[in-house]
């Protein structure tokens, strides 16, 4: 057991719901503990669920057993780092478990990566051994196995668990898709089926020597200010926040709970909220491998009856403008726990009506495992604001060109936060590492404010910010004001270079289906609820916004599109 202590008499504190305390007793459980800790406790509970696939508890532990003894066969050693880039499949949450269960250090990567951004990672974590998804390796790294490390590649295809007839129907499909998400691979060669090389191992293996201090993942960053970094997470950083999660929910049902996990397992919010909260409380695990395909999200919802939704504001809105939702019964859904990006109040408020449920919007970073701040989830609930810090967590809020000044309530500056889910640098990057941990604190890049409750509110990021004639404009909060209007669906705002003032606010719209605004509109609506300065001076409607593989609008690549039409001018 350990206890880390937040210092001060923290005002946060007195508006955390009964039963979650200041600090917690940490069990100092390493995650290669996890699923067999699970199978003790639920093992005859489900698992996790995949179209007509699933596993109990006592199942999920002996594929990760012999996952982790085929790994060993292989070559993976204490301290190798192992890729995974597949989406959310059994497969998935068998590799990760496999992996840190052979005490390997995971780098999870987003199946969406190009050639580059691959090279890149492996390059850069020393990954020798990598679980791909079949459909990636035929067409991008079969071509160029010469220019990526890895030298053992264990090839999964989605089907592989797929109970008659799904199993004979689904490659057929999935071949046919535009990209194809099945492919045929020759093994040999260093190439190996994920599912033949697991069920041909033996459930025998030992634990690790690795200890909770020990690295568990290299979670890279999205690479948004250059090339993307790897968090180093200790298992102490991924147990303590799953915890911490954990700990934040004291009504959840022990081996009850049914958890949709839509959210990309390689993102740290789903690897943590998702996969690893559920197996830490027993819940099954649903799962979904495309967020973007709505109606199978609702019908997980429906069919499994989703008791958890960890997700993000745009889906929230999509399942809110689904055809057909208000006659469907998603009352099953009891908590939602909402990140990435700010959520907009009426679509909060929409999806609350539909499901009856409770969204508590949240606030994480790859660097923190991800969680440091949730509204309270049956006490006092700020919508709008990213909440307070959980349990053994520390925030302030300090000048942006300062960091040695404090800034009182109600002052906007830079969130730094501590904690154990704090990562403990960036791999290889020690002048970044200076500058991003400078006193002890993690410099997290946003702009918040703290109000008198301990209740903070982010105003955007350092690097987003729009500097108008000296003032400042934050997109968030403009994105907010445009979303209210009944016609408005997605907006997302930017700053872009302008001789007078330095910069302009332009904002990007796109609109509910059927609807039409002019810019005018759009310009005369702002008005009544901005500042004349924070009013959008350009308007451009989009189809649609451009998103992560988390749902989350990426303003940088507006940005990007913006400069390249001014450089072509």
């Amino acid at each position: 057991m350990s206890t880390t202590q937040a210092s001060g008499n923290e005002r946060w504190h007195d508006h955390y719901d009964d039963g979650v305390p200041a600090a917690i007793d940490f069990d100092e459980v390493p995650l290669h503990d996890f699923v067999g800790r699970a199978a003790e406790k639920w093992g005859s509970r489900p698992a996790l669920s995949f179209l007509n696939c699933s596993f109990t508890y006592a199942e999920l532990a002996d594929k990760v057993r012999r996952c982790a003894s085929a790994l060993k066969a292989l070559g993976v050693k204490e301290g190798s780092r192992v890729a995974i880039q597949l989406p959310n499949i059994p497969q998935t949450v068998i590799a990760f478990h496999g992996a840190v269960l052979a005490g390997a250090e995971v780098v999870m990567t987003n199946p969406l990566y190009t050639l580059r951004e691959m090279e890149h990672q492996w390059s850069d974590s020393g990954c020798d051994f990598a679980i791909v998804a079949d459909f990636i390796f035929e067409e991008t790294i079969a071509p160029n196995r010469d220019k990526l490390r890895p030298k053992t590649w264990i090839v999964a295809h989605i089907p592989d668990y797929l109970r008659f007839p799904l199993n004979w129907l689904a490659p057929i499909k999935l071949a046919r898709q535009t990209p194809k998400r099945y492919a045929k691979v020759r093994t040999g060669n260093g190439v190996y089926e994920f599912k033949t090389i697991v069920e041909a191992a033996s459930p025998d293996v030992a634990a690790p020597a690795r200890g909770i201090d020990d690295i568990a993942v290299l979670q890279y960053t999205g690479g948004t200010t250059g090339p993307s970094k790897g968090a180093v997470l200790t298992h102490r950083n991924l147990s303590c926040n799953t915890q911490q999660i954990h700990t934040w929910f004291p009504k959840v049902e022990l081996g009850q709970e049914v958890n949709l996990l839509c959210l990309p397992l390689f993102h740290v919010f789903g690897l943590s909220v998702g996969m690893n909260w559920s197996i830490w409380s027993g819940a099954k695990m649903v799962l979904v491998p495309n967020p973007r395909d709505i109606p199978s999200l609702v019908k997980a919802i429906t069919k499994h009856r989703v008791t958890l939704f960890p997700g993000v504001p745009a889906l929230f809105n999509a399942i809110n403008n689904f055809p057909g939702v208000e006659k469907l019964d998603m009352t099953s859904v009891k908590s939602c726990f909402s990140g990435s990006a700010p959520i907009a109040r009426d679509v909060q408020e929409r999806f609350e009506a539909l499901t009856k449920s409770i969204i508590i919007e949240g606030f994480g970073m790859s660097e923190t495992s991800p969680v440091t701040h949730v509204n309270p989830l049956y006490g006092t609930r700020k919508i709008g604001s990213i909440g307070i810090p959980v349990s053994n967590t520390e925030a302030k809020i300090v000048d942006a060109e300062d960091d040695s000044v404090d800034l009182p309530i109600g002052e906007e500056g830079e969130l730094l936060v501590r904690g154990p889910q704090v990562m403990q640098g960036y791999w290889q990057c020690p002048e970044a590492n200076e500058e991003v941990l400078a006193g002890g604190w993690m410099h997290t890049g946003d702009l918040a404010s703290m109000d008198e409750d301990g209740f903070f509110r982010i105003c955007g990021r350092k690097k987003d910010m729009i500097n108008c004639s000296g003032l400042k404009v934050f997109p968030d909060e403009v994105d907010e004001v445009l979303m209210a209007h009944p016609a408005i669906l997605e907006a997302a705002t930017i700053g872009v270079p302008d001789e007078e003032r330095g910069e302009t606010v332009k904002s990007f719209i796109v609109l509910q289906e059927g609807q039409a605004l002019t810019a005018t509109q759009v310009e005369k609506y702002a008005r009544e609820h901005l500042a004349p300065y924070k009013i959008p001076r350009q308007v451009e409607f989009l189809a649609e916004l451009p998103k992560s593989s988390v749902m989350k609008i990426l303003r940088r690549e507006l940005r990007e599109m913006e400069l390249r039409r001014r450089d072509a001018d």
